[in-house]
């Protein structure tokens, strides 16, 4: 319990700051109409809110998830360093630094796969189209065309 309370301590700041940011500029004319058009608050809510702030509370999750993984002093602070109980990857990585550096490469490289692994993961669930603008088809089959009137595409 102590890890997972010294984690969020230190991490949840940065989800607090995006998802703050989000609502602070999301265009509160949208809740507006759907309150007109008969939508009830927790409707307006899920249905208007939630989808406008949702790439913000993405990052900010990424953020968090990414500091908490990385956690040191708060963790060591907080929770202790029992070794099966409360020995989080870094502090797992620091005590190998002090006797075996290769066990501290080692584990070093799992935590960055686990990183690079959960990140391509994410990248292919929120951005489904970021496989073909990397193999370069998106340019040749999505070209630019502006509309003369409007100037949209």
């Amino acid at each position: 319990v102590g890890v997972v309370v010294a984690q969020t301590f230190v991490a949840m700041p940065f989800l607090i700051v995006s998802v703050e940011g989000a609502l602070n500029s999301a265009d509160r004319r949208f809740e507006d109409a759907a309150a007109t058009l008969g939508a009830g608050p927790w409707m307006t809510f899920r249905r208007v809110t939630v989808p406008m702030v949702a790439p913000a509370v993405a990052a900010g999750a990424a953020l968090c998830w990414a500091r908490a993984l990385g956690e040191f002093g708060a963790t060591i602070t907080f929770a202790g360093n029992f070794p099966g109980t409360t020995t989080t990857m870094p502090l797992a990585v620091y005590l190998a630094l002090e006797t075996d550096t290769d066990a501290a490469i080692a584990l070093s490289l799992v935590l960055l796969a686990v990183c690079v692994a959960v990140l391509l993961a994410l990248r292919a669930r929120w951005f489904p189209g970021a496989r073909r603008l990397l193999r370069g088809r998106a340019s040749r089959e999505t070209p630019l065309t502006a509309d003369a009137e409007t100037g949209i595409r």
